[in-house]
């Protein structure tokens, strides 16, 4: 049985102030995974005892950026996607294990007025593509910050957020399309009707106070490996950051 965390730091600098590894030691993931670590090479010292560190760093400073501590070393490890256009910001780790492929990614947001929305489909399209690629060898785990609330029990607010990032219908589209190519929503998978479940919240309006939220972070698998999965948790106890960790316990 593995245990695994996914969590959007915000800022890994400003979190590691506050309770981070107070957390990380507490929880003793064997796959502890970071999206938006916001730093350079060289900027932290941060090497956990019993676990092998890999990073993604973003060219542009102080953005994006992922990290994975794993207790079990990895037989490869990947950065990116191979495409160029897409490989800048840091937000792809995968690491090949004996029996299963291991990723950890931060999803380009479609910004204010979706003015990124036909980069984002483009991402889309090329990220599913390389898990589809990877699944023809070993079934995939997949865990981050998708920057998008799938159905309308995923949010607080659906119909205000209609046609917002992370709620256009073009996101959830693709999101659909992702999960019948073959890949199955843990958390959904386990907990089919619960609501005000969610991952992230806006530092604006007491968001996170009044649960405000959105269900934005995910750990994905295989559909050939979903009869595994033990339990899918959404840790909202866990303060830091505008993001709260995720999990997903499964037997592989």
């Amino acid at each position: 049985m593995k245990k695994m965390i996914s969590w959007n730091v915000n800022g890994l600098r400003a979190i590691l102030q506050k309770n981070f590894n107070e957390y990380f030691n507490e929880v003793n993931a064997d796959i502890f995974c970071l999206q938006e670590i916001k730093l350079q090479e060289g900027q932290i010292d941060l090497n956990p005892e019993g676990y092998y560190s890999y990073w993604n760093y973003a060219i542009k400073k102080g953005y994006s950026g992922t990290a994975i501590f794993t207790k079990e070393k990895p037989l490869s490890v990947t950065y990116g996607l191979n495409i160029e256009k897409h490989d800048t910001e840091g937000r792809v780790i995968t690491l090949e294990f004996d029996n299963f492929y291991f990723l950890t990614v931060y999803t380009p947001n479609s910004q204010s007025k979706l003015a990124r929305i036909d980069y984002r489909m483009e991402w889309e399209n090329d990220f599913r593509e390389y898990l589809l690629q990877l699944n023809l060898k070993k079934p995939v785990i997949i865990c981050g910050d998708l920057n998008v609330a799938h159905t309308e029990i995923d949010l607080k607010n659906p119909k205000s957020n209609k046609n917002n990032a992370g709620f256009s219908q073009q996101e959830r589209d693709k999101f659909t399309e992702l999960l019948n190519s073959g890949f199955t929503d843990t958390f959904r998978f386990k907990h089919p009707n619960d609501i005000e479940k969610y991952s992230w919240w806006s530092y604006r309006f007491n968001a996170r106070s009044n649960n405000a939220g959105w269900r934005i972070d995910y750990f994905i698998t295989s559909n050939s490996i979903k009869n595994l999965i033990a339990e899918a948790n959404i840790h909202n106890e866990v303060l830091g950051s505008d993001h709260c960790p995720v999990e997903l316990i499964i037997n592989i």
